[in-house]
């Protein structure tokens, strides 16, 4: 299309099953007209890929993870790199960050960057990264070697597990910069100032994939332990996402209350959350689905009667934004059980389209379970306006067109 650049998009890793926003956000992007070249600095782990991720055309690269794995190619970029003055230049700006942050990974971010810039996509124009901490390292770095422009998609852990020194850093190096939730914006401005611009974009869902679940939701109150109410969560066994509370708080439920919670995810961590459901006595009551494609995941949600997911926020920081699995699970007009912190209260608002509780709390956990669990048309009420507002308020097209407009107004400025 007249007018769009070609972009290289720096990622952690692809194609990663948790990351189907980005993957939704791409496949947009190209829908929009630009031509993209990914970048990434870690090969696939998942040994699925979800069905939008065949639709992608853009080629794939990647950079070497680990420096030592490739020295040839490295110490090639490097030699290749350093007549430019942009290298020194970039050289000076890892001096500085090493200073106060003396680690390998520094190094690293380096070199990838290196190896960027000396293989070089053929007519790309633009450097876009995914991610504000270690994509946006390489590709700032990157940025300084050429001398083309770079801009930033920021969304959780790499907004508050980063040094505020490199977070202001960057917000004054790159053209713009977009988050997904309001807090995470908030913080951002507060640390770039009003010069920074920093732009707020909810991920929003693909509407097209996750059509409206046609039937009636089911009736079942607890009651019968021949159908016992369906509980679903959906995430990476991490500890931001809270399964150790959630498996807590429904060890407190009344033992006569009848229920079955299956959750769809991978993670390293799943043999001590098996451990802990032991424990607590609920283990006949789980089912680990593993990871899932987007379809199965859907198929999920139609066959549940409740979501649940317990996020927090870790010792370092860590946190989610918007869980991109509330988004979904509302979607099918399922209702969501949560907690209120990050992005989760700018979906989802307790008692009108939700019930939303405070974190590490698995007895408020349990009594807005238990409330579930024995009123259904609470949960379809619930479900049925956190439908409305999904499909109102976060049709991934409007982010789509909010960057089609940030990238075309930055060029604008360029010419």
């Amino acid at each position: 299309m007249a007018g769009h650049r070609k972009i290289v998009v720096v990622l952690k890793g692809y194609p990663r099953l948790s990351e189907t926003f980005i993957a939704q956000e791409l496949l947009g992007l190209e829908k929009a007209g630009f031509e993209l070249v990914l970048v990434a600095l870690r090969r696939p782990t998942d040994k699925l890929r979800h069905p939008v991720h065949d639709e992608i055309g853009a080629p794939v690269f990647y950079l070497p993870e680990y420096l030592h794995e490739e020295p040839g190619r490295v110490l090639g970029a490097l030699f290749k790199c350093l007549p430019k003055p942009g290298f020194w230049r970039s050289a000076g700006a890892l001096f500085s960050d090493f200073l106060k942050d003396p680690t390998r990974n520094r190094i690293r971010r380096f070199g990838q960057a290196a190896v960027l810039a000396a293989e070089w996509p053929d007519g790309a124009e633009w450097i876009h990264a995914h991610f504000i901490h270690t994509p946006a390292s390489v590709a700032a770095y990157a940025s300084t070697m050429t001398g083309i422009p770079w801009t930033c998609s920021a969304h959780a852990k790499d907004i508050w597990t980063s040094p505020d020194w490199e977070l202001e850093g960057k917000l004054a190096s790159t053209r713009w910069t977009v988050t997904c939730t309001q807090s995470g914006f908030d913080h951002l401005r507060k640390l770039g100032g009003a010069k920074s611009n920093v732009n707020l974009s909810y991920h929003g869902l693909d509407l097209a994939r996750f059509d409206p679940f046609v039937g009636d939701r089911s009736t079942r109150d607890g009651s019968n332990s021949d159908d016992p109410v369906r509980i679903i969560s959906v995430g990476r066994i991490v500890e931001k996402k809270g399964y150790d509370i959630l498996l807590r708080a429904l060890s407190l439920l009344p033992k006569d209350l009848h229920w079955r919670f299956e959750h769809i995810g991978d993670g390293d961590n799943i043999s001590k959350l098996q451990a802990l459901a032991d424990e607590f006595g609920i283990a006949n009551r789980l089912i680990w689905k593993g990871a899932l494609d987007q379809k199965d995941v859907l198929a999920g949600y139609r066959v549940a009667d409740i979501f649940a997911l317990a996020c927090r926020i870790t010792s370092d920081g860590d946190r989610d934004g918007l869980p991109n699995v509330l988004v979904e699970a509302s979607s099918q007009g399922l209702v969501s059980i949560s907690t209120n912190i990050s992005g989760v209260p700018e979906l989802l608002i307790d008692g009108q389209n939700g019930l939303v509780v405070p974190p590490e709390d698995p007895k408020a956990l349990a009594s807005a379970l238990d409330r579930a669990i024995r009123d259904a048309s609470l949960r379809h009420r619930l479900g049925d306006a956190a439908e409305k507002r999904v499909r109102a308020e976060f049709d991934f097209n409007a982010s789509i067109r909010q960057l089609k407009n940030l990238f075309e107004t930055e060029w604008q400025k360029s010419r």
